[in-house]
């Protein structure tokens, strides 16, 4: 707003003018009467100067009116003036009868530019109750593109009118230059990039006739792997000569596609449909100054590059199946199940091949081989053979696994456990269990029977194979024990008194002392003595007289060793049944080199606590006999078990055939003695420390 002077007269004699001046071209404001909202006073003159940017229009908006009413407001007003034309005279009061009065609406002037006069007589000087006027001014846009925005004006754009906040611009179309006086278009061509798969093009101001002077370059440009097509329409003209030279000669149309030699068209003929087999293709239109060309258009289309239908994969899938693979068209390979995806010698997870912009496969197809599992896992103590008519370890092998029988067995049954080379590379059984069976040992079965009809101290010698389990102990002297599994020696506890300071010498696998001593003793691991054995003085107390050995390697079980069995947890010591001893001890008073054995039966308990109790009252130094004993021998004597043999094993034999540690050989009153037996550990009251120990020391 511009606020050129504001002056206020009163008839006093004297003129007083007041003035203030305000920054021009605000965008709002208010104008308020003299002394508004308080009655304005008499004998008023003041003008305002409103002003706003250039392309905005004034609107005022009325918050309050009251100027004494007259007929055409000849004594008190506000004019409203543009352009040194009163566009409204206003006075009066909202609803009176007489005056003007503005009203509530809005009301906009024609231009960015209004004066304000607001006048009052003379005729009453005294302070009145008409307060006078306060009205809100604000510029407005003014949309100069609209057709008849002001009386008697067209659009300022010959051809496209852009509105802007307070302006506009103009701009044309396609094929059309802006003037330098930056409203009017006229043809002209810059031609330029068409980078769009698809599009139209035209001469400039077509369907009109083109321009002269003309020269126009148009590159149709799409990404490699995409293929142009030109399908122009029937409307085509371009000046044709008809003479002996060249037709072409002042006004053409030239397609030129890389590969080829440039073609020039004219005419009215429509080349119709060009299939230019490449992703770039130039338009040069040239007009001369003289001439007409009605122009043409045309409709530019592309069409992805083809790759070649590929070739089949043996034992695989080629996906997806289409008639036609296009560019950026990709496809897969999946191998049947038990088959793997190679490709350069060289196994690959997943394989995708597309097809490139100059019509091929960015990659070649891979080959499916058949998966191979890898050699079976060996089984310890076992083998496998192959029973299926595949090639070794591939897809759907076969296999068997089979214990090193009759001293290996499966653990749950005797029977051969198959396997088959599954898709996922392991080796599965049929449930789907990818362990390997274990081949556990066979306990108590020896190859070979001994006879059992031998009555004289030291029994009959033992042939090879007939007990297996026998272990010779040399702890200062000889002992006896037994293999009970792969690593565990059973024996006496009073074996390994001297233990401490020199570790027992442990020898398997022969039934003579000169033969098994030229073996290399077997490696002690560590040494276990029942924790309640406590016989300090060697004679008086046997009780709890067991151990064990545990060896640092496995010992692999063959028909020259194999192990016994642990007593059943119900085992049964049924007095007069038969058991077995052997052992490398005395024999008729000699110290025996072979092994020998002999059949013993086992001895009421309490015949055998009454005979040894009768013994301890001569002699105070026998053992006492307790719970975890036996007793084993005849009445009349003459075999026994004797020096040497401590420690081997009483055995049982089950209904099924296996043999069973009942007892270890312990103490006796003198070897086959009348009257005397061989007292034994009781095994069976020893399973859950053997089990504890075992178990506890398995590592």
């Amino acid at each position: 707003m511009k606020w050129k002077y504001s002056v206020l007269c009163t008839l006093l004699g004297v003129s007083v003018c007041v003035c203030e001046s305000i920054s021009p071209e605000v965008m709002y404001g208010e104008v308020k009467s003299p002394l508004y909202p308080q009655p304005y006073p008499a004998g008023v003159y003041e003008e305002w100067d409103l002003t706003v940017p250039t392309g905005y229009k004034i609107q005022l908006t009325f918050t309050h009116l009251d100027i004494e009413p007259s007929d055409d407001c000849y004594y008190d007003s506000l004019m409203v003036i543009y352009n040194d034309k009163i566009l409204w005279k206003f006075c009066g009061q909202a609803n009176s009868a007489d005056g003007n009065h503005p009203g509530n609406q809005p009301i906009l002037a024609p231009g960015n530019r209004l004066r304000l006069i607001f006048q009052a007589d003379e005729t009453n000087p005294g302070l009145h109750k008409h307060l006078g006027f306060s009205v809100f001014y604000q510029a407005v846009d003014v949309d100069e593109c609209a057709e008849g925005a002001e009386p008697g004006k067209t659009s300022p754009c010959s051809q496209i009118c852009l509105n802007t906040l307070g302006s506009y611009f103009c701009s044309c179309h396609h094929g059309y230059n802006l003037r330098a006086d930056q409203r009017t278009c006229m043809p002209s061509c810059q031609g330029g990039e068409f980078r769009e798969l698809e599009g139209t093009l035209s001469s400039p101001g077509y369907p009109e006739p083109s321009p002269h002077g003309l020269h126009c370059l148009y590159n149709i440009s799409v990404e490699p792997g995409f293929l142009i097509t030109l399908n122009f329409t029937h409307h085509f003209h371009i000046e044709h000569i008809n003479n002996p030279q060249p037709s072409c000669l002042y006004h053409w149309l030239q397609v030129t596609i890389p590969g080829s030699k440039p073609r020039k068209l004219c005419g009215s003929e429509s080349p119709g449909v060009m299939v230019t087999g490449s992703h770039w293709v130039q338009l040069e239109y040239h007009t001369d100054w003289a001439g007409l060309s009605r122009g043409w258009s045309l409709h530019y289309t592309t069409q992805r590059v083809k790759c070649e239908i590929p070739n089949g994969v043996d034992n695989g899938r080629v996906t997806p199946s289409l008639t036609e693979y296009l560019y950026k068209d990709y496809i897969h390979v999946r191998c049947l199940k038990g088959y793997k995806l190679m490709q350069d010698g060289r196994e690959i997870e997943a394989f995708g091949s597309m097809c490139h912009s100059n019509g091929r496969w960015h990659k070649s197809l891979p080959e499916c081989h058949i998966i191979d599992c890898g050699y079976p896992e060996m089984l310890l103590n076992g083998n496998f053979t192959f029973v299926s008519n595949t090639k070794d370890n591939e897809y759907r092998s076969i296999i068997k696994y089979t214990c090193n029988e009759p001293y290996y067995l499966f653990d749950k049954n005797h029977e051969a456990v198959q396997f088959t080379c599954e898709a996922n590379r392991k080796w599965t059984q049929t449930s789907n269990n990818d362990v390997i069976p274990v081949c556990v040992p066979v306990c108590g079965r020896p190859v070979k029977s001994f006879e059992r009809r031998q009555r004289v101290l030291g029994g009959k010698v033992a042939q090879a194979g007939e007990f297996p389990w026998q272990v010779l102990l040399k702890v200062g002297g000889r002992g006896g024990a037994a293999v009970i599994a792969p690593k565990w020696i059973l024996t006496a506890a009073h074996n390994l008194a001297s233990a401490s300071t020199n570790w027992p010498e442990v020898y398997v696998g022969h039934t003579d002392v000169h033969q098994i001593t030229k073996s290399p003793s077997l490696e002690v691991d560590s040494i276990h003595v029942h924790p309640q054995f406590n016989n300090p003085d060697g004679n008086s107390n046997y009780d709890n007289d067991i151990a064990l050995i545990k060896l640092k390697q496995p010992i692999t079980f063959s028909a020259d060793v194999m192990p016994l069995c642990l007593p059943p947890a119900n085992a049964q010591y049924q007095t007069g049944k038969m058991g077995t001893v052997s052992g490398f001890g005395v024999t008729e008073e000699s110290i025996a080199n072979e092994l020998r054995y002999v059949q013993l039966p086992l001895v009421d308990q309490g015949h055998c606590r009454t005979s040894i109790d009768s013994k301890r009252t001569n002699h105070g130094d026998i053992s006492i006999f307790t719970g975890n004993m036996f007793c084993a021998g005849f009445p009349e004597g003459s075999k026994d078990t004797c020096q040497g043999d401590s420690g081997g094993a009483y055995v049982l034999k089950e209904d099924d055939g296996r043999y069973w540690a009942a007892g270890i050989v312990s103490w006796g009153i003198n070897c086959g003695v009348k009257g005397t037996y061989g007292v034994y550990t009781r095994v069976g009251q020893y399973l859950d420390w053997i089990t504890k120990t075992m178990e506890g020391n398995a590592n």
